[in-house]
């Protein structure tokens, strides 16, 4: 077929559907092969959840979501709208089928499955981005511990056995417990409620939307075009490669395809083969100024809130939302997030805030993304990643390049098949 049957293996053109930190990671590394490159996408660079997400860096609270303990959590919610998780009433059929096949995962031998393909994300995760300023992506990341808070030293047990059972799966994690005195020393937003933490050290922050839309930059510089506003509504394979077509009618040429467009991924990948389900879990987010400034990214696991110092202020971002992914922002849920943290966090001036958000995160039932070759030659998909896609975006599309040129599939991809 074309191009695609070349000696060499690899395309000499690919298209890339979707803008966001896979996407452009993907797009970066295939240019770093020799790959011409095209990136589309029905918004824009970081109109996503590339944009709105707390900003971690954090392989080691890179954590599957299939866990059991999520799977219980999971079910006491569905009774309180003000809880973290969040699945409207709603006679879709398959958000529910979505849901039994996750809740069949929710199994320790399952998650340690997940967290074990996690391991080589994780190990090169950094350097990936490391890679990426090094090489003309200006956005910089900050490397700073990430600390858990909690109400007593016996509510931080969940996250410890999490973080011992990750470092029994061969996971590099490096934390140490504080007191109440060590974490308000630490943290001056801590509220007198909190009476321990556990500080996760090795970890790194950004700016999302800097990072990404700086990442685009670069992908620009090095060579390759970007098109938003162009919503894909079929890509076709013909006899010298693929022909992708938008909603207005233009079209786009080029020797392969790249599929990574999160929460939508399941819109375009169902004929390929890809029986992995893909579904939006929407995250909220929001911006407020401080009194004191705010150290590093706060975690706060009993209410799955996640905090970050963001333009001189602090980026509040939490829950997981079961909702079609172009649905309305829903303002009932940053009230949720803001009545769960005020009690535990102070000097936030909640009532000041901007910037609310709500972005739809890319989760699969098995708590390991999709990544790779489909069943069609010269179409890949990269996406799945749940709230880890910043973090392991970069990695992934290093992977990913290689795959795509050399024909050969990465040890470190084979448990993330589109094809399991």
């Amino acid at each position: 077929m074309g191009d695609l049957d070349r000696i060499d293996g690899g395309p000499r053109s690919v298209i890339v559907i979707g803008a966001g930190v896979v996407g452009l990671s993907t797009a970066w590394f295939l240019q770093d092969r020799g790959v011409t490159v095209t990136v589309v996408d029905r918004k824009g660079v970081a109109a996503g959840s590339s944009w709105g997400n707390a900003g971690w860096l954090s392989p080691g609270l890179a954590i599957p979501l299939n866990e059991p303990n999520v799977l219980r959590y999971g079910l006491r919610s569905l009774v309180d709208r003000q809880a973290p998780l969040h699945v409207p009433a709603s006679p879709d059929p398959r958000l529910w089928a979505f849901l039994a096949r996750f809740a069949a995962h929710c199994t320790w031998k399952k998650w340690g499955r997940a967290v074990r393909a996690n391991l080589p994300l994780n190990e090169e995760c950094l350097e990936a981005f490391d890679e990426l300023s090094a090489n003309g992506v200006t956005a910089p990341t900050v490397d700073a511990p990430i600390t858990a808070v909690f109400e007593t030293a016996g509510h931080a047990a969940g996250l410890l056995g999490e973080l011992r059972r990750l470092s029994d799966a061969g996971q590099d994690i490096s934390y140490v417990r504080l007191t109440a005195n060590e974490l308000r020393e630490q943290l001056p937003q801590a509220t007198a409620r909190l009476g321990a933490g556990v500080r996760l050290d090795g970890q790194r922050y950004v700016d999302p939307g800097r990072f990404v839309e700086s990442l685009g930059q670069s992908v620009v510089s090095r060579g390759a075009t970007v098109h938003d506003r162009f919503e894909v509504t079929s890509v076709r394979r013909d006899r010298d490669g693929y022909t992708v077509k938008s909603a207005t009618g233009r079209s786009l040429s080029a020797d392969a395809v790249v599929v990574a467009t999160g929460a939508w991924l399941g819109e375009l990948s169902r004929t390929w083969g890809v029986t992995v389900p893909v579904r939006a879990g929407r995250g909220y987010s929001f911006t407020a100024p401080t009194d004191h400034p705010v150290p590093g990214p706060i975690y706060l696991p009993e209410i799955r809130v996640a905090c970050t110092p963001y333009q001189g202020g602090i980026r509040v971002a939490g829950t997981m939302e079961f909702r079609d992914p172009d649905a309305p922002l829903d303002q009932a849920r940053i009230d949720a997030i803001i009545a769960s943290a005020r009690p535990l966090l102070t000097g936030i001036r909640w009532d000041e805030r901007t910037d609310a958000w709500v972005g739809a995160r890319p989760v699969t039932t098995d708590g390991r993304p999709v990544i790779g070759a489909t069943n069609t030659p010269g179409l890949f998909v990269a996406g799945g990643h749940g709230m880890w896609g910043l973090t392991h975006g970069p990695i992934t599309g290093r992977l990913l390049a290689e795959q795509i040129t050399t024909g050969k599939q990465p040890d470190a991809l084979r448990e993330f098949d589109p094809l399991r």
